[in-house]
Order: C-alpha cells, then structure tokens, then sequence
C-alpha cells in the first residue's frame, strides 16, 4: 500500500548503463519525498559455461563480481547525491543477487514500496536489455513499479502535474491512491483521465453522446471521491474523452512529471484495457510510468 514501510523501501535495478542513472536520481527523490530506505540491487544472471570451457567459468564469475561492486558503488554515490543536495540522509542498501533479473526484482518486490528500473540498459555483461526487465516487472511485480524515462537527458519538471488514468478497475483503484499520495508530497496538480475507447469513432450524436459522456464522467467522479477527501490539498483536474487510452495518455504525458496507472484490468465502464495500455504509456512516453499493481 502506498506509504507503507517495508523492508526494501524504494528498490532500484542497478546495471550501470545511463538509463539506470535516471531511475537512481528519481528513486533518490521518491525515498526523500516518502521517507523510505534505497535498497540498490544488482541481478548477476546465470552464467552456463560447459566442458571443455569450464575453466573459464571462474573468469566469468569474478569479472560478473567486479562488474556488480563497480556499479552498485556508483549507484550508491548517485543516490547519495541526491540527499546531499537537499541537505538530507538516505539509508541506502546494497545487495548482489544471482538469478535471473526480472525474477530477481519480483521476489524484492514482495517487500519493497516500489521498484524502480530505468527503461532500458545492458544488463549484465550485455545479456539483458532493461527494457525487458521493465516489461517483466510491470507484468509479474507485486506492488508499484516505475519506469523512468528522462525527457532530453533530464528529469521533467517538478512542478508538473501528476497525471492518472482511471478505468474503475481494482488496480486503477490503487493507482488512485498512489496517484494521490505522490501528488500531495510533490505538491503539485492531479490531472485525473477517464478515456473510454470502446465508442471511438462511432457516430454518436445528440442525446445518445451526450449519455455516454454523462456516464463517464459519474465513473470517473465516483472513482476519485473519496480519494479527494482523503487528500484536500491536493488539487484535481477531471477529464473524460473518447478516444484511443494510449495514444491519449501520452499525448497528455507531455506536459506532465509522472504518469501513474494500473497495471490490468477492466472497469464497469469498460473503458481502459490498463494490461496492454501500462504496457503502451511505459514504452512511449519520455517521463517516468508508474505501474500500480496489486501484492
């Protein structure tokens, strides 16, 4: 749940490549904003070496420990960085973990506030491109997951809004929550975003779209109610639209500093597959998605 402790805090997938340096300054940001540990993690995937090669397996291993210190201290001083600037201190952890990346971070999950990972990298030793392990988690994670983008080298501005799709769904129920909660510690706008695709294109006139709108926006003041009781500082924007949810999402994402959504399922008002529109939004837009999804 959102700001809740966990062991982990804010977990972040550390590979070394510019990609996980954007992800290690925003979850510096994100651990400062909520209070929460780092815990920095580098995946060593398997390494099958066979006879008569096997000789060489130990140069492998070792040149894999070598490459994982380098990186996680690295990783330590970036987010170190970040709290300095701000005149503030980060637990930070550091662990090395064997296994395959994405199963490595799903199991962190489990007890961590969110995982963070930058959109794509070279994975160890050039094997995995992080934007596999981005797709894995966003599918298989338990809890949030972020994805971060940077816009022209840099994080957005933050004092963008904090946009959120909203299907009515169980999982857009807890991007709700999170969406929230980041805008009320950011101290910025919530632009909240029912788009229902289903009638896209039909040639609806008169009474009937009229209906259909009237419908969509009793949804979508239903699914933020009680959220805005919960959060009265936090300022909302509501809008309704007929069009494809990705495209429409990302289109908004330009002036935005965080996208939050759910990470599947579809509403009473059917109008947001998030499974595949999470998926879409995390690959196209250019500042950082983050996944709700449930533990």
């Amino acid at each position: 749940m959102p700001g809740e402790t966990t062991r982990y805090g804010i977990v972040v997938g550390v590979d070394g490549s510019p990609e996980s340096s954007a992800a290690l300054q925003w979850a510096g940001g994100e651990a400062l904003l909520f209070r929460e540990p780092v815990t920095l993690i580098y995946a060593v995937a398997p390494t099958v070496v066979s006879w008569p090669m096997a000789p060489l397996q130990d140069t492998v291993v070792e040149c894999e420990r070598q490459n994982a210190e380098e990186a996680l201290q690295y990783a330590r001083n970036a987010v170190a960085s970040v709290a300095e600037s701000c005149g503030q201190d980060i637990d930070i952890r550091t662990e090395v973990r064997y296994g395959p990346p994405v199963q490595v971070l799903v199991d962190a999950s489990r007890q961590a506030r969110m995982v963070v990972v930058g959109n794509r990298g070279r994975g160890a030793l050039g094997r995995l491109a992080l934007g596999s392990v981005s797709d894995g988690l966003i599918h298989h994670a338990h809890g949030a997951v972020t994805v971060v983008h940077t816009r022209r080298g840099h994080l957005p501005d933050p004092a963008a809004s904090v946009l959120l799709g909203v299907d009515g769904s169980p999982a857009s129920e807890d991007a709700t929550a999170l969406a929230f909660e980041e805008a009320e510690r950011r101290g910025v706008d919530l632009v909240a975003v029912h788009v229902w695709g289903d009638v896209g294109g039909l040639p609806l006139q008169g009474d009937e779209w009229r209906g259909h709108r009237q419908q969509a926006e009793e949804v979508l003041a239903e699914r933020l109610a009680g959220w805005q009781e919960r959060h009265p500082d936090v300022r909302v924007s509501r809008h309704v639209e007929f069009d494809d949810p990705a495209h429409h999402l990302v289109d908004r994402a330009r002036t935005a500093q965080l996208v939050v959504l759910g990470s599947h399922g579809r509403g009473g008002f059917a109008g947001m597959l998030l499974g595949s529109v999470s998926s879409t939004v995390a690959r196209s837009v250019d500042i950082p998605v983050t996944v709700a999804r449930p533990r």
